[in-house]
């Protein structure tokens, strides 16, 4: 009988591991998933056996238990899904955690100093935080150079409260997954407001509070900088409580979750926090978790023979006593205790938890990239290229592209993928007559030159650079990217503006950007923006769309019609 697999659907912005924390863009800090709203249990029948006499407790041979269950999974008892005395296995997880403390070189991870005043502390949670959002689906030598960067230039958080959507996320830029950028600007913003500065020093508050902070985040923040007693659950921590719980369920539903946060807060319930010896922490015992779970308790290949709790793991012990239970397996389960929550399970080693989802297939889209480029017809070696800025929310919230026309058919004819760029900057120009690509050239020409109280600009040449194919992890993107080049006028087309986006202005040496109006080099709230030809790789944009500009850039080195 073939395993039951479930679909689960990741909406994030790229493809990552495990579980991504996210708050208010339509994903759950919980791990909890809308395709998981309702579940089917498998469970063991109860049995009902008519008595006379005394009342004997009721119990099941593992022998009589249905034949499809006992092959795929043995009865066992729901208690073995609970660390009941978690002081042990604390003692040997932070036995090995200070041997590993500093081998990967984290400049955010310190230790915990209980002498340390608010001040100090705040500080230590504004670096725990930042930290912590950076490492959301990106490997910790990736982060390592960004979160340097990063307090160099907001080294409080207040500093960062100061700047605007554009400047972070140009210090962002190649980290993905742009939206962390803008939550952490809204949440340091909330924190100045209402907090004087700080992060609230109790994960409640801190969760319910401070956008983009969930309760994974708001664990790890004031377990580490506060000294709180709270859990944490990511990914790592997810998989290594599966493991140690022996627990095969759906790893999103409530009641799996429900487990699992409870074995975490119940290892970092330290009765004599600090008076140990040596002291007990909870941040401590939450960054041993995550440690053990990134670098040992790995996806694959586990390092079962080097794990420091492997005495306490139910999946590593049921592996390697499974020839032995072979021979036994006649043991009592109280039918009352009889979990029914773990889903059928074939064979019993450590990777086969927690258990396996297929993932729903990702939606393929076509997206027409325009990179419209505008020259005056006296000095064609001035070129200007229009870019736009996409929604504060959503997918690469906030970043820039070229005029896009999202999820067009696959079928589209080559005649409508032509008319697409006239569509779009007609819809984007003001004060301005927009002509779409003509075989007469001396005619339009004359109508360019013609006098009349709007600009007159013409599309005269469409080139197909070819297809950039992007892969994010709820959909696949092939960008269509064609090259679209405007003439007439002496300057770049006025653009229509909305006044909720500001457009940063660069005003380093010659370089500069023509705000959407069209006027002086001052910044000017606008949606849309020329930017000449040597800025655009500097522009904030995403790495899709960055290789759209280099596709287009190689079809000019060949001089197809770029000169």
């Amino acid at each position: 009988m073939p395993k039951r697999r479930r679909t689960l659907d990741l909406d994030s912005e790229g493809d990552g591991s495990d579980f991504e924390e996210s708050k208010g863009s339509g994903e759950d800090s919980d791990f909890q998933d809308a395709s998981f709203s309702k579940k089917t249990k498998k469970r063991v029948k109860k049995q009902h056996v008519k008595r006379k006499g005394a009342v004997r407790p009721r119990s099941v041979d593992v022998d009589k238990v249905d034949t499809d269950t006992q092959i795929h999974v043995s009865a066992h008892s729901k208690s073995i899904h609970i660390i009941s005395s978690p002081g042990p296995m604390r003692v040997a997880l932070l036995r090995w955690y200070r041997t590993v403390h500093d081998t990967r070189r984290m400049p955010w991870r310190k230790p915990y100093n209980p002498s340390c005043g608010a001040e100090e502390r705040a500080q230590r949670a504004y670096e725990v935080w930042v930290s912590e959002i950076m490492l959301q689906q990106t490997q910790v030598a990736t982060v390592i150079p960004y979160y340097t960067r990063w307090m160099e230039k907001y080294p409080t958080i207040c500093h960062l409260a100061s700047a605007n959507v554009d400047q972070v996320n140009a210090l962002w830029k190649g980290l993905g997954y742009y939206s962390r950028a803008s939550r952490l600007l809204a949440g340091a913003q909330k924190a100045v407001q209402k907090y004087g500065g700080r992060l609230p020093d109790n994960a409640k508050e801190m969760e319910a509070n401070i956008p983009g902070i969930g309760r994974y985040s708001a664990g790890a923040i004031c377990s580490i900088a506060y000294g709180e007693k709270a859990p944490v659950l990511d990914g790592n921590v997810h998989r290594l409580l599966s493991r140690v719980l022996a627990l095969h369920a759906p790893p999103k539903v409530k009641s799996t979750l429900d487990i699992l946060w409870g074995a975490a807060t119940a290892m970092v319930q330290i009765e004599e926090a600090g008076i140990t010896s040596p002291p007990q922490y909870a941040g401590d015992v939450n960054q041993a978790l995550i440690e053990l779970g990134s670098t040992v308790c790995k996806v694959h290949d586990p390092k079962c023979g080097t794990c420091p709790i492997q005495n306490w793991c139910s999946a590593y012990q049921n592996s390697e006593s499974k020839e032995s239970a072979k021979e036994d397996n006649t043991h009592m389960v109280d039918i009352e205790d009889i979990c029914g929550l773990c889903e059928p399970l074939t064979g019993a080693g450590v990777m086969s938890y927690p258990m396996k989802v297929e993932r729903k297939k990702v939606r393929e889209e076509l997206d027409i990239v325009n990179v419209v480029e505008w020259r005056p017809i006296q000095n064609p070696d001035e070129r200007w290229f229009l870019l736009m800025r996409r929604p504060s929310i959503g997918l690469l919230a906030g970043l820039y592209e070229f005029p896009t026309s999202p999820a067009v058919s696959k079928t589209i004819s080559h005649d409508a993928l032509k008319h697409i760029p006239y569509n779009l900057i007609s819809q984007v120009v003001q004060h301005a007559r927009v002509f779409p690509l003509s075989t007469d050239a001396q005619k339009d020409r004359e109508d360019l030159e013609d006098d009349c109280e709007d600009i007159h600009v013409r599309i005269s040449k469409i080139k197909v650079a070819g297809d950039v194919v992007h892969l994010f992890s709820h959909v696949k993107k092939t960008y269509r990217a064609q090259w679209v080049l405007l003439e007439g006028g002496s300057t770049p087309p006025t653009l229509k503006f909305n006044s909720e986006v500001e457009i940063p202005i660069k005003r380093s040496g010659k370089r500069k950007t023509l705000p959407a109006t069209g006027g002086p080099d001052t910044e000017s709230p606008a949606h849309a923006m020329w930017v000449l030809l040597d800025d655009v790789a500097d522009v904030n944009m995403g790495t899709g769309v960055a290789k759209v500009w280099n596709l287009t850039q190689a079809l000019w080195e060949k001089n197809i019609d770029g000169d």
